[in-house]
């Protein structure tokens, strides 16, 4: 048991370390690089996502789950927040990838309060 949720754990953070690698390269890709504040929203948060996910890879600590789901949570309202609710696909980017992050993390905190042994 202990391997398997230690598995899931790092399959957990490599998810993360790729949605931020996506949340980084999505102005190029997606094409709202010319748009400069959900552009840097989105290479600083993917930039933090993808140190904490690393550090997680290499030792477990709660305290980097729960940022990374305020972190989900920030790129959820940040096209309100900082005002590109008209650049709809840097909000959808924002939304999607926010869900993602937020509802990973808070998988992950849950598992390690369920498990708590397993990722000693």
């Amino acid at each position: 048991m202990m391997n398997f949720s230690m598995e899931g754990k790092k399959s957990q953070d490599l998810v993360n370390l790729f949605l931020a690698v996506c949340l980084f390269l999505s102005p190029w890709v997606v094409g709202f690089s010319l748009e400069a504040m959900p552009a840097w929203n989105a290479w600083i948060v993917g930039i933090v996502l993808g140190a904490l996910a690393i550090a997680t890879l290499s030792v477990f600590a709660e305290w980097e789950e729960w940022v990374n789901l305020v972190l989900g949570l920030w790129l959820i309202v940040a096209p309100w927040m900082l005002g590109f609710t008209a650049s709809m696909s840097a909000m959808w980017t924002h939304i999607v990838l926010g869900v993602l992050v937020a509802a990973l993390s808070a998988w992950a905190v849950w598992d390690y309060r369920h498990h708590p042994h397993s990722h000693a």
